[in-house]
């Protein structure tokens, strides 16, 4: 039982995907690695971190981001290098900024006008219900009837 119960706990924990001969020797600097990897997006899994990617362009991603901070350069010059290579999608939270401001705000501004046009769907005015004709219509009918 007990054995059954370590296997599911290793089993259900994650995978965590840096293997060891892409650890840094300096533990500051694999500190600093491992908070860039956790904010970059692995380009196959969408929203996955590269730190905890197994795919290989994460392990290429983690190994460029210990390359660039073994070169001396800070963790906001390894982001923008990375940026700039592979495009602002590989940030798991995206800047706000005057470029992109339409993809942050198209969906509350279309959940709104959905909301708008619901409501005015539902409380627009019904229309009459149709009456019963009177006698002279009935007659007049008739006779255009041919009856």
């Amino acid at each position: 039982m007990i054995r059954f119960l370590l296997i599911f706990i290793v089993l259900a924990t994650p995978v965590w995907a840096v293997e060891p001969d892409e650890i840094l020797a300096d533990p500051v600097m694999e500190a600093r690695a491992r908070v860039i990897s956790k904010g970059l997006r692995c380009l196959v899994c969408r929203n996955e971190n590269i730190d905890s990617s197994n795919a290989g362009i994460a392990k290429d991603l983690r190994v460029l981001v210990r390359e660039r901070l073994v070169t001396g350069d800070t963790n906001d010059q390894v982001v923008a290098h990375i940026v700039d290579r592979y495009g602002e999608y590989v940030l798991l939270k995206p800047q706000f900024r005057l470029g992109n401001f339409i993809p942050w705000l198209i969906g509350p501004i279309l959940l709104l006008l959905g909301l708008f046009l619901a409501v005015k769907f539902i409380t627009r005015p019904r229309a009459e219900p149709v009456t019963a004709l009177s006698k002279d219509e009935e007659k007049r009918l008739r006779d255009l009837l041919g009856e």
